[in-house]
């Protein structure tokens, strides 16, 4: 269940950032009975973050398969991160 809350609460900013990080949720904020902002730990952040990022490169390579991209087979792929990386080529 989402933690709303009125802007007004935004005055006891200790409590909310104890909140904040003990549910580890956003918590939404109104102004005037409308969305307004929402706030969330750095953690979670950084969690949502990264999320976005796998998000994000998967969106990607589907875009490029779509548009003729060619894919390789994993064995194939690991590979090349190997020679990439290390330098060397698996056994």
């Amino acid at each position: 269940m989402p933690i709303i809350m009125p802007i007004k609460d935004l005055r006891n900013t200790s409590e909310l950032s104890d909140m904040a990080h003990k549910i580890q949720e956003p918590i939404f904020i109104t102004k005037n009975g409308y969305s307004d902002l929402v706030v969330m730990s750095s953690e979670l952040y950084d969690k949502f973050s990264r999320i976005n990022r796998v998000d994000q490169a998967i969106f990607e390579s589907e875009k490029e398969l779509e548009e003729g991209g060619v894919s390789i087979d994993l064995e194939e792929a690991f590979e090349k991160l190997d020679r990439k990386y290390y330098g060397k080529i698996q056994s």
